[in-house]
């Protein structure tokens, strides 16, 4: 299973760093500007990280899809909003082989280079007790071969820049602040890292 587990860990490693490009425009901002009703009135996205995260998320899912049917698995979301984990890959040649991965994202400290706010490790209940257990997760804990955490660190727009108080429409895309901003001279840097492996 060593391994299976380590050309898993090789395949996502490589796949993550495709990611930064995905969801960040040449300039390296946030593709997303905010969310669009029906009469293509844009409503701007707060800085709130909770709406950030997951937002992030429902963005990230169809490469992650895409990601899970190149390399033979099927991937599972979370059933609930409080399971664990975000995703679950399950081979498909052999259902026996699952891998849970957990997307976490934080943003930069400005005031600190190099560093950033913490990430949440969300509450380790029953099931990281009694590695059987059912109770908030997607398979038992001892099912899953590895445990991933992939981190999405960013960092946030000035609050004075977003204006969440004006009605836009799509002739206004270009006027819109992305919340989340990346620009460091010509090299960008990665919005994405594979955080652990247990």
């Amino acid at each position: 299973m060593n391994e299976v587990k380590q050309e898993f860990l090789n395949l996502l490693k490589e796949f993550s760093k495709s990611l930064t490009a995905y969801v960040s425009t040449n300039s390296q901002d946030w593709k997303i500007k905010g969310f669009i009703d029906v009469d293509k009135t844009i409503y701007t996205i707060s800085a709130d990280t909770k709406i950030i995260s997951k937002i992030l998320e429902i963005q990230l899912y169809p490469k992650f899809r895409q990601f899970a049917e190149e390399t033979g698995y099927e991937i599972i979301l979370a059933e609930k909003q409080n399971w664990y984990p975000d995703l679950s890959f399950v081979n498909l040649k052999n259902p026996k082989i699952k891998f849970a991965v957990d997307i976490k994202t934080t943003y930069r400290l400005e005031d600190y280079p190099g560093f950033c706010s913490g990430f949440t490790l969300g509450s380790h209940g029953e099931y990281f007790r009694n590695r059987t257990s059912t109770k908030n997760i997607q398979f038992p804990y001892s099912d899953y071969i590895a445990h991933l955490c992939l981190g999405v660190i960013y960092t946030r727009a000035l609050s004075a820049d977003i204006d969440e108080t004006k009605i836009l429409y799509l002739s206004d895309l270009d006027k819109i602040t992305s919340v989340i901003k990346d620009k460091e001279g010509a090299k960008p840097k990665s919005m994405t890292t594979l955080l652990n492996c247990c």
